[in-house]
Formats: C-alpha cells, sequence, structure tokens
C-alpha cells in the first residue's frame, strides 16, 4: 500500500523537522512493505530541510502538485500560462500586495519577515531570491491579502487558477488551473483506492476524496472528506500510522 503524507501541520509541526518519532513510525511502515510519498504545498526546495537524510529521496509532490519528484530530482513542473501571471500581477499591482512567487527553483519575496511562511522559505540556501520579473516560469503564488481579503478574492475566483484560502495564516495560494496533490500523485503512478491519505487542510481534499483510507490530523474543515479524524497531537498521528501500517501490511 502507498501512505501520503502532507507535511506542515501533519506529521512536521511548527516548521520544525520531522521528530525522531515520526521518523521511526515512517521507517516502520516501509519495513511493513509500504511506499511512503510526501505531498506539500512546499516547493520540493523547501520540502526537503524538513526531512531526514535517510528519506529525502522518496517521490515527493511540492507545490500542491505543481513540482513531481524522484530520487530528489524534480521530474515534471507544471508552469502558469504567461496571461495567467499577468492577470495575477495586476491583481498584486492594483492592490499593492505583499508575495511569494516560486519558479522552478529560484523564488521571489516581498512580504515581512515576521511572516512564518519566511521562517520557512529556503532554509539551506539552495535558492536565489531575485526579483518577479527574472523569474521566467511561475510555478506556485502566495499572496498576502491583509484586509483586503474579500475584495482580492473576488478578483482571483474569475481566474481558472486552482485557489486555496488559508485563514489562519492570512494567505492566499495559487497553483495553475488543474493542479492539485492528486494530479501530482498520479504523475508518480498512484492509483485511486490505492493508497492512504494523510492531511490536514483545505489542499489535501483533492488527495482524501481519491484514497482507500484518509486520515485529517486536528479539527479542521477537511476532516468531513475523510474517512478518520484525530487529535493534532504528535503520539495520535503515530498510533494511527501504526495501526494503518498494520492494518494493510503486505
Amino acid at each position: 500500500m502507498k501512505f501520503v503524507f502532507d507535511l506542515d501541520g501533519t506529521i512536521c509541526f511548527k516548521g520544525q523537522p520531522l521528530s525522531q518519532g515520526i521518523t521511526t513510525a515512517l521507517e516502520s511502515c516501509m519495513e511493513n512493505g509500504h511506499e511512503v510519498i510526501f505531498a506539500s504545498a512546499r516547493p520540493i526546495r523547501d520540502l526537503l530541510p524538513v526531512l531526514p537524510e535517510s528519506l529525502r529521496k522518496l517521490p515527493m509532490v511540492g507545490g500542491n502538485g505543481a513540482f513531481v519528484a524522484k530520487n530528489a530530482v524534480t521530474i515534471e513542473v507544471s508552469t502558469f500560462p504567461q496571461e495567467i501571471v499577468e492577470a495575477i500581477s495586476r491583481i498584486i499591482y492594483t492592490f499593492e500586495l505583499p508575495y511569494l512567487i516560486d519558479g522552478d527553483w529560484d523564488y521571489a519575496y516581498t512580504g515581512s519577515e515576521d511572516h512564518p511562511i519566511y521562517r520557512n522559505l529556503d532554509p539551506l540556501k539552495l535558492a536565489k531570491k531575485v526579483v518577479l520579473d527574472e523569474l521566467k516560469d511561475i510555478v506556485k503564488i502566495v499572496l498576502f491579502p491583509g484586509e483586503q481579503h474579500k475584495e482580492i478574492m473576488a478578483e482571483l475566483v474569475k481566474l481558472p487558477i486552482s485557489l486555496y484560502e488559508h485563514t489562519s495564516e492570512n494567505i492566499v495560494d495559487m497553483s495553475p488551473s488543474g493542479i492539485d496533490k492528486w494530479n501530482g500523485l498520479k504523475k508518480l503512478g498512484v492509483l485511486e483506492g490505492d493508497f492512504i491519505a494523510f492531511g490536514n487542510d483545505a489542499n489535501d481534499k483533492a488527495m482524501f476524496v481519491k484514497a482507500k483510507e484518509s486520515v485529517c490530523v486536528g479539527m479542521h474543515e477537511v476532516r468531513k472528506y475523510a474517512t478518520l479524524q484525530v487529535s493534532g497531537e504528535e503520539a495520535a498521528v503515530i498510533a494511527t500510522l501504526q495501526g494503518l501500517s498494520d492494518k494493510y501490511k503486505c
């Protein structure tokens, strides 16, 4: 069985690397004959630093499906069409919005250094921070709407993009149209009903509804699409993972 894990708020917390307890549980899962896959909103660049070296070559979906990687090598990147980039840029400049915009590796950032997203941004200094015009291919966009949230969303929903709101962080997360975590998993050869999914956010819905079993970590709205819901405590996540790993042991 394939086991697919979101990262932030699911198996790693407050931007910290995976704990030894979670790492051991994942290794035990693989010892039971299962395949482990990570599926995160982070680009691959920012996904790697929270993983121990031993897990960095596992299959990964980053940027909510926009990046797909095997053996720590990105094999496919989905980008925004130029006209959509131009439309979003007009919204950015009209509302004077801070942003984090990812290319296929480098990024442009104008948000606050106090925002939690900044602390997780390229911690290993693997990429370059550039101005927006220097990014040739735009893969993922995060906007910080502040008090103009409703007006900005009214403009963004008009565009053919994959759009996620994260109200707790007051950010809006965008990927190219039709791109989501399930789309990325399919590119890794994952079949509907042939995997277990762990997640905690709206961007996990796409894989929850295609999974054999799905686990929502914490009391989040996406739990209505999950088959199981557990507390956000690490011990509960580990126990649930161990139980499902034993249940589907090869």
